[in-house]
């Protein structure tokens, strides 16, 4: 099945449909099919799980033309965009000794769960 992530004006992803490969044969043929059947001229853009356009998208991503990319809503006001991965990241890395931790914003570190 080939996904499609359904924009608004503000490239904010507002739904997420399935189109059966036997119809989505690329994009543009994705793109037609979903528009006919809903009888509308919406924006249309495929997403992939495998890292194409960087991130599978999901209602509430905004899909940035320039990166091609659909990105996450920011999580936290301390975390960046990584700009090539296009994913948000902590100020401090993850622990790294296999125990669960949350996130503090107030104290913009990791605490253990």
């Amino acid at each position: 099945m080939a996904s499609f992530a359904k924009l608004n004006n503000d490239n904010i992803v507002i739904d997420v449909q399935s189109v059966h490969n036997n119809t989505a044969t690329n994009e543009d043929a994705g793109i037609t099919f979903l528009n006919n059947l809903y009888g509308t001229s919406d924006n249309w853009k495929q997403t992939f799980t495998d890292g194409t356009r960087k991130n599978y998208a999901g209602k509430g991503y905004t899909y940035d033309e320039d990166k091609d990319a659909f990105i996450a809503p920011k999580p936290f006001n301390s975390w960046s965009l990584n700009e090539t991965t296009c994913r948000w990241e902590s100020p401090t890395p993850y622990p790294d000794d296999g125990n669960s931790y949350t996130w503090n914003e107030d104290t913009t570190s990791w605490d253990a769960v």
